[in-house]
């Protein structure tokens, strides 16, 4: 509760200063959805030899995930741009060099 005779409105939010504001790369790649169907391929072989029977099914599976149409590319993460059309706005005024 706000003293009496005293403003409700809030102070904004102050940053330290900073050159820009940026958040490090936001759009991170999709791990491949094959690669846990391959690692249980290879320590198949790896255990029971190249031509075992008993990774027929695995081998199988692994070729339908590669096969299979690779999904359209993610749509890019607009995150730096927000951040830097509002930045201004949240570091509020500053001094002017003179």
């Amino acid at each position: 509760m706000p003293p009496k005779g005293g403003s409700t409105k809030l102070a904004p939010p102050r940053l330290p200063p900073l050159p820009k504001l940026r958040v490090r790369r936001p759009n991170a790649p999709e791990p491949n959805p094959c690669l846990g169907i391959m690692t249980s391929v290879l320590g198949c072989w790896a255990s029971s030899g190249n031509a075992a029977a008993g990774c027929a099914a695995l081998e199988q599976s692994l070729r339908a995930c590669m096969d299979a149409p690779r999904p359209k590319g993610q749509k890019k993460n607009t995150i730096n741009y927000h951040l830097m059309r509002l930045y201004p706005k949240i570091r509020g005024p500053t001094k002017r060099d003179k």
